[in-house]
């Protein structure tokens, strides 16, 4: 009989793929298959070759691209010398999660999928499609899926004799087991010091903690919109980067937060543990110290201001001693209870901490080990860098929009890491923040001679702020930007900055404030407007144009916009146009970053 081995493979870069992976690792337990769960670019992908059954769960983010955490697995995949018949022996499926309202909706599924079946692999199902956009989320086609999933499975690798599936009603042992330590067993200069790995490019594993210089609010005082100008330190962190790459911060909960959840699970901040894998082979936490205390798993690792996800409810109804509470918890957990879920949790936006408060019965009943199981770890948050190494050496600045909103909850909504941010105050001691750098999506021109053409909205213009500087540092000019706000008097970031570059001839700056006026003027209204100098630009001067900000409708009513001009200027029809700016984003020289 073939060997019951299962592997879930998962490429995930906002925390999503991976809920979903373990989800199908924990039904895949409950089918009494031996299973791992592995990020991808954590396997060893030589040995794929000896795998027999797999099932890969993968998103995709910005324009198309693989997450971070399977980036070195897609190389490889990819190499031309890989035989046609590699994966003659693998039974595969592939599940994507994307968001249907980017061009490219799971663009790294569809491709992951062709390329095992490319080399040999036997498909158990075809891709399936997750989509954000849909009311129940992915969901929608994953449960479905999923049952087709295993019924396939389970007729390929049945299960051994005398064995059932093990019911929902039986709870999974948790992936690590938490052991308390006695007081006095801890050494006096600290049990959370870690020893220092040799000083390596910083990196997710081992951030640079910068030292913040200043934190600055951009925006008039009067306007809805606390927006920041943030500058870090970098001196001697061997931090290099260029115009378009991201910085990659770490944040962390609130003391106040921390506090509640602790009081909630009736759990001592100040008691330190060490984690034990259950089964054997399954790795630690690489970002938690061993010994560690309560206050720094809550503070830095556990993300109790995410909404949680249907998973979270799943897990919690296995602690509830009471009938009302896990009658509710099993119902948000059930395929049918989705909508319900949706506007509980995810409509509303109402954090895990939040829901914690709704279950007070369950809440105090939840084992310490499962808090690893049950909450995700605080995601890194990536911001475009906002300044140039030339004008700034040993400094990384970024722009950053304070994120608070209402939703019919009483208490505003608060984005973690920009609320972390905005809550520091250099001025008043030494403050520090964990971060690192990674490559941008947005390369600018390597000759000095090409013009650029930036269209950058609101805090879309971060990256570039980054290129003028590096660009003007330089002395090259060409450099022309399209800049959108509300108001001349309380949005206009870096006006001074930029009426210095246009002074000197090394910038041709457009504005649009859309509420100065009766008629609401927005980026794309400069572009038309000043079609003849784009036109220049682009058909003439070979130039490279860029466009950065909220995804909402701007980037399609921006390649509108320049689409008319290759109409109105450059004679060609729109059917002409369209290909022609195809075209130009297929060599490059149309770029965009865009985020919801």
């Amino acid at each position: 009989m073939a060997e019951r081995k299962f592997l879930v493979l998962f490429g995930s870069q906002t925390g999503t793929a991976q809920d979903m992976a373990e989800r199908i690792g924990r039904e895949a337990k409950r089918r009494r298959f031996q299973c791992r769960v592995e990020a991808l670019d954590s396997y060893d992908v030589a040995n794929l070759i000896n795998e027999l059954l797999v099932v890969f769960v993968c998103a995709t983010t910005g324009q198309g691209d693989p997450p971070d955490n399977m980036k070195m697995f897609w190389r490889f995949l990819f190499r031309k010398n890989l035989p046609p018949s590699s994966l003659c022996q693998l039974d595969y499926a592939v599940l994507g999660l994307g968001d249907s309202s980017y061009p490219k909706f799971n663009f790294v599924a569809k491709k992951l999928h062709k390329r095992v079946l490319q080399l040999g692999g036997n498909p158990l199902l075809p891709v399936a499609l997750g989509d954000d956009q849909h009311d129940l989320g992915p969901d929608a086609v994953v449960d479905p899926w999923l049952l087709a999933l295993w019924d396939k499975i389970l007729a390929l690798y049945p299960l051994p004799p005398g064995l059932e599936i093990i019911g929902p009603d039986v709870r999974l042992p948790p992936k690590y087991t938490l052991h308390y330590l006695a007081e006095d067993s801890l050494h006096p200069e600290g049990g959370l010091l870690q020893p220092t790995a040799p000083r390596a490019v910083p990196s997710e594993l081992h951030p640079f903690a910068a030292r913040m210089v200043s934190n600055q609010r951009v925006t008039a005082e009067s306007h809805f919109q606390d927006v920041r100008l943030i500058e870090f330190d970098v001196t001697g962190s061997g931090i290099t980067f260029s115009a378009g790459d991201v910085v990659m911060i770490q944040p962390q909960n609130c003391p106040e937060d921390v506090q509640q959840f602790c009081q909630l699970l009736r759990l001592d901040p100040d008691r330190h543990f060490v984690l034990k894998p259950t089964e054997p082979g399954t790795s630690l936490p690489a970002l938690l110290p061993q010994p560690c205390t309560i206050r720094h798993l809550v503070t830095q690792y556990l993300d109790i201001s995410c909404v949680p996800r249907r998973s979270f409810f799943e897990l919690l109804s296995y602690f509830s001693t009471n009938e009302l509470e896990r009658e509710k918890l099993q119902e948000f957990s059930s395929a049918q209870g989705q909508e319900e879920l949706y506007s509980y949790c995810s409509r509303p936006r109402r954090t895990t901490l939040e829901a914690l408060w709704d279950f007070p019965h369950t809440t105090c009943a939840i084992p310490p080990e499962y808090l690893l199981d049950l909450i995700p770890r605080i995601r890194p948050r990536a911001f475009s860098i906002a300044s140039s190494m030339l004008a700034h050496p040993d400094r990384i600045q970024i722009l950053m929009a304070v994120v608070r909103y209402k939703t019919r909850l009483s208490k505003p909504r608060r984005g973690l890491c920009s609320t972390w941010l905005a809550s520091l105050n250099p001025e008043q001691g030494d403050v520090r923040v964990p971060l690192w750098v990674k490559k941008g999506g947005m390369k600018f021109p390597a000759d000095p001679d090409t013009p650029v053409i930036m269209i950058g909205p609101g805090t879309g213009v971060a990256p570039f702020r980054a290129a003028i500087q590096e660009r003007a540092a330089q002395g090259r000019r060409g450099n022309c930007l399209f800049f959108g706000c509300r108001q001349k008097s309380k949005d206009f970031y870096c006006q001074a900055e930029w009426e210095e570059l246009v002074t000197k001839g090394l910038l041709t700056l457009f504005t649009a404030f859309s509420r100065d006026q009766e008629e609401k003027v927005y980026v794309q209204h400069r572009i038309r407007e000043n079609r003849r100098l784009v036109w220049e630009l682009l058909g003439n001067g070979g130039a490279h144009v860029y466009l950065a900000g909220n995804a909402k409708q701007m980037p399609a009513a921006v390649a509108e916009a320049l689409q008319s001009v290759l109409q109105l200027e450059g004679g060609l029809s729109p059917s002409e146009a369209e290909e022609h700016l195809k075209a130009l984003e297929r060599s490059q020289r149309f770029q965009s970053e865009t985020w919801s």
